[in-house]
């Protein structure tokens, strides 16, 4: 192989390298904008649903919820929303899950998990064995058996 041919070749495996990086980074980033709209949303949210709640004194229902999501900016990266309403009594803590929507990420470093709305209207992400966790404990057996049917 004489000089230019290695140079050619360099250069290829280079610009190759570099295109594929940028591929890489420009998928992560649009992953990491979409979570980032998505908490926005179900921020957006959580703030409809306190304004509600203290202006009825309890939780607004489910229809209504599926109304706001509509009007919501960047409702579409919400994905669909589980919303917890009916199992949550008056006795429960600011920090019961009120609504969740699980996000996936199959072609991005970012791990798979769901974005969480709590009682008090904080809103967080959570991988998904965290949440798996919590939610359990926040759940009621009469909850579990009929989301499995």
């Amino acid at each position: 192989m004489n000089i230019r041919e290695k140079k050619l070749l360099t250069e290829t495996v280079l610009i190759l390298a570099i295109t594929i990086a940028a591929v890489v980074g420009m998928v992560n980033l649009k992953d990491w904008i979409n979570r980032s709209e998505a908490m926005r949303a179900m921020r957006q949210l959580g703030q409809k649903v306190s304004e509600y709640r203290k202006l009825k004194g309890s939780l607004p229902p489910e229809s209504y919820v599926t109304d706001i999501k509509q009007t919501l900016e960047g409702y579409v990266r919400l994905g669909k929303v589980q919303y917890r309403a009916r199992w949550i009594d008056f006795q429960a803590g600011p920090d019961e899950i009120l609504a969740y929507t699980h996000k996936y990420y199959r072609s991005s470093f970012l791990p798979d998990g769901y974005v969480v709305l709590r009682l008090d209207g904080r809103v967080e992400w959570m991988v998904k064995e965290k949440f798996q966790k919590v939610l359990t404990q926040h759940q009621s057996q009469a909850e579990v058996q009929i989301e499995r049917q």
